[in-house]
């Protein structure tokens, strides 16, 4: 492996720096962005009991809030449940765009790592090709081992740089993904929580 990363020239630096970073945003994006840690089943079930205990207080609510995502927006229209249906409803959104844009941290990073490194690999591919000429400038095109060099870490860079790329992609996506899917069902129990507080809807 040692070989073929020296033999693919100085590129595959920045090329190998580009596949820790999307590793490291990925590794992070799944423990993140983990189902029971956004949304935990069982916080509006225990919401709802609490308001039908008379049990939300203002410190149980700040429990709720620092619990996950979900129940930050949820306090926030707790906080406002006194003020009617469109403030509580308003309060959840504002602070619903907040997490949403929290949600989506550093995809915008691996995106871009999934731009960058195929063009990283095409600028080696073009260093390798024109190491080639030069090499057919100086000495022609009698020693296949001079040329053979120069074309290998062409095709190295770019091979790289596609490894790269490609789960870069795969992966960021996936995450947008995952992201719109919390925000849709967090954007479903926050309003169902506000019409069931006030009034315009039954618990089941």
């Amino acid at each position: 492996m040692f070989e073929i990363i020296k033999s693919g020239g100085w590129m595959m630096l920045p090329i190998i720096l580009c596949s820790i970073a999307a590793m490291a945003i990925i590794g992070e994006r799944f423990w993140t962005l983990q189902r029971k840690r956004i949304i935990p089943t069982d916080l509006v079930p225990y919401i709802w009991q609490l308001h039908r205990d008379n049990k939300l207080d203002d410190a149980t609510i700040r429990r709720i809030r620092m619990s996950s995502p979900l129940g930050r927006i949820l306090a926030a229209g707790l906080l406002n449940r006194k003020h009617g249906r469109e403030i509580m409803k308003t309060s959840i959104e504002e602070v619903g765009r907040q997490v949403a844009h929290e949600l989506e941290r550093y995809l915008n990073a691996l995106g871009s790592l999934a731009t960058v490194t195929p063009l990283l690999g095409l600028l080696g591919t073009v260093g390798g090709i024109i190491r080639v000429f030069s090499d057919i400038a100086v000495g022609g095109m009698g020693d296949p081992a001079i040329l053979s060099a120069g074309i290998s870490e062409a095709l190295i860079c770019t091979a790289s740089g596609l490894a790269v790329a490609i789960p870069s992609l795969f992966f960021h996506r996936y995450f947008e993904r995952v992201v719109d899917d919390h925000v849709v069902r967090m954007e479903e129990e926050s309003l169902r929580l506000v019409d069931i507080m006030q009034g315009n809807r039954e618990d089941a």
